[in-house]
C-alpha cells in the first residue's frame, strides 16, 4: 500500500510514477485525496466536539456542586454526543473508502525502473554462450518422453491440460533439484520453512494479490462451514505473513527465509507452441527466497537475492540472461524486478525461472510489519523475495543444453551426488 502522507505531499510524482506502468490512475489519486481532505476535515470536527464534551463534563459537577441548574448543558451534551456519533460513523466510512481506493493502486517504480510494457525490459548480463549442436537437436518434450522422465498423457489424463507427472530419473532430478538448492540456501544461512498450501484471503491481501487478483487462484470451500481458503500461487505469499502486525526487533534484521512449495496458478494453460510441456503449468515446484529488512538497507539485499538466484543456475552450468523489468512488466506489488531467464535451445528463446524483487514498504504496510529503527522511531520494513528456484523450467533447459547424440542427457555435476549418475541413457 502507498504511504498516504507521500501521496499527499507528492500527487502529481504519484501519477507520474503509476504511469510508467501504462496505467493511467489520475482519477483514483483525485478521489483518495478528495476523501483525504473530507476525512481529516471531519476528524477535526469529532475533535471539536470531544474537546467540548471533555471540558462541559468537567463543568457539570462543579454546577451541580454550587446547586446550579445543569440541565440545559446536559440536554446539549446528549446532543453533542449524537453528533460525535454520527461524526465517528463517517470518519470510518471514509477510512473505508480511503483503504479501497489505496488498495488499487499498484506500487510505484523505482525512479531508475524503465517505463513500458515488456517490450522495454533491458537484458543486465549473460553468463556462458548458447549451447552448439553437430546433431538434430531435440526438444524437452521430446527428450523427457523417451527418456521416461515425464508422462506428460497420463499426467493430463488424471489432472487435465496443463498437468504432468514425474517418474524415474524425471522425478529423481526434480528431487535432486530442489535437495541442492535448500542445501545452498540453508548454507547462506536462511531459515527453511514448510508453510501450509491452504492459506486465508489476509494472505493474498498483504502479498498485494487481493483483492485486484482474487480470480487468478484455485480457491476451497468447506461444505460444512464459512471457511474459505485459497492455494498459494508462490510460498512468498505465506512468508510475507510470517510477521504481520508484529514488531520485530531490529537486531532480529535481516529476516531470512526459504521455503519449498508447489505452486497454484489458474491463470496457466495458454498452451502456445512456446509453451509446450512443463514451460508453463498449473501446479509446479518451487523454492522461494523471502527477506525482511530495515528500510535504507534493501538495496543491499535485492542485489544479495539476485546474486544468490544467479549463482544457483551458474553452478548448474546453464547459459542465462539477466533482465531488468520495465515498470509495466513487474507485478503490482513489485518496485522493482530482475529477471533471471533460462535458454531453452528448441524454442530459441530465454524462459525465466527466477524473479528477484523488491516491494519496499508496499507488503509491510498491507501488513503492519514494523521496527523501532535506531532513531526509535517506528519504520515500516522493507520486503523482498526471489526464486531460488522453479524447477518446471529448470528442467527443459538441463535436458536441452546438456543432451547428446546418442539421445541422453548428461547430469549438471552439481546434481551427480544427489543422483548418482552421470548420464541418463535412452
Amino acid at each position: 500500500m502507498i504511504d498516504i502522507k507521500y501521496l499527499r505531499e507528492k500527487p502529481e510524482e504519484v501519477k507520474a510514477r503509476i504511469k510508467k506502468r501504462e496505467m493511467d490512475l489520475d482519477n483514483v489519486v483525485d478521489e483518495i485525496l478528495e476523501v483525504d481532505s473530507a476525512k481529516r476535515e471531519q476528524m477535526g470536527k469529532v475533535e471539536a466536539m470531544k474537546a467540548e464534551q471533555n471540558a462541559a463534563s468537567k463543568q457539570i459537577p462543579q454546577i451541580k456542586k454550587a446547586g446550579g441548574d445543569a440541565s440545559e448543558i446536559m440536554a446539549k451534551m446528549k446532543d453533542l454526543v449524537a453528533q460525535i456519533k454520527d461524526g465517528d460513523a463517517k470518519i470510518a466510512e471514509l477510512d473505508e473508502k480511503q483503504t479501497s481506493l489505496l488498495l488499487s493502486l499498484p506500487n510505484l517504480p523505482d525512479d531508475d525502473v524503465c517505463a513500458g510494457g515488456k517490450e522495454q525490459n533491458e537484458p543486465v548480463r549473460y553468463f556462458g554462450t548458447k549451447p552448439e549442436f553437430d546433431f538434430p537437436l531435440k526438444n524437452h518434450v521430446d527428450l523427457c518422453e523417451n527418456l521416461g522422465m515425464i508422462d506428460y498423457q497420463r499426467g493430463a489424463k488424471i489432472a487435465g491440460a496443463g498437468s504432468w507427472l514425474y517418474r524415474g530419473w524425471g522425478s529423481r532430478m526434480e528431487w535432486a533439484l530442489l535437495n541442492f538448492f535448500i542445501n545452498e540456501h540453508i548454507s547462506d544461512g536462511y531459515e527453511f520453512i514448510l508453510p501450509p498450501h491452504m492459506l486465508g484471503y489476509q494472505c493474498g491481501y498483504v502479498a498485494g494479490q487481493f483483492p485486484k487478483f482474487t480470480d487468478e487462484v484455485y480457491w476451497i470451500e468447506n461444505p460444512t462451514s464459512n471457511d474459505k481458503k485459497f492455494m498459494l500461487p508462490t510460498a512468498e505469499t505465506a512468508l510475507v505473513n510470517l510477521h504481520r502486525d508484529e514488531i520485530v526487533p531490529i537486531e532480529e534484521l535481516p529476516k531470512k527465509y526459504i521455503a519449498y512449495t508447489p505452486c497454484y496458478r489458474r491463470e496457466a494453460g495458454s498452451y502456445r507452441s512456446e509453451e509446450r510441456g512443463m514451460i508453463r503449468g498449473h501446479q509446479f515446484n518451487k523454492v522461494e527466497m523471502v527477506q525482511y529488512t530495515e528500510d535504507d538497507k534493501s538495496d543491499a539485499a535485492f542485489e544479495e537475492l539476485v546474486e544468490k538466484a544467479e549463482r544457483i543456475v551458474r553452478e548448474l552450468g546453464l547459459h542465462y540472461r539477466l533482465s531488468k523489468l520495465a515498470a509495466g512488466d513487474c507485478s503490482f506489488s513489485m518496485a522493482r524486478t530482475y529477471d533471471i531467464e533460462v535458454w531453452i535451445p528448441s524454442m530459441e528463446i530465454y524462459k525465466e525461472v527466477s524473479s528477484a524483487s523488491n516491494a519496499r514498504s508496499y507488503q509491510a504496510r498491507r501488513g503492519n510489519v514494523r521496527y523501532r529503527g535506531e532513531d526509535k522511531k517506528m519504520h515500516f520494513a522493507h520486503t523482498l523475495n526471489a526464486s531460488g528456484l522453479a524447477t518446471s523450467r529448470v528442467i527443459p533447459a538441463i535436458v536441452e543444453q546438456y543432451q547428446n547424440a546418442d539421445g541422453s542427457v548428461t547430469v549438471p555435476e552439481v546434481l551427480r551426488p544427489y543422483m548418482g549418475i552421470d548420464v541418463i541413457k535412452p
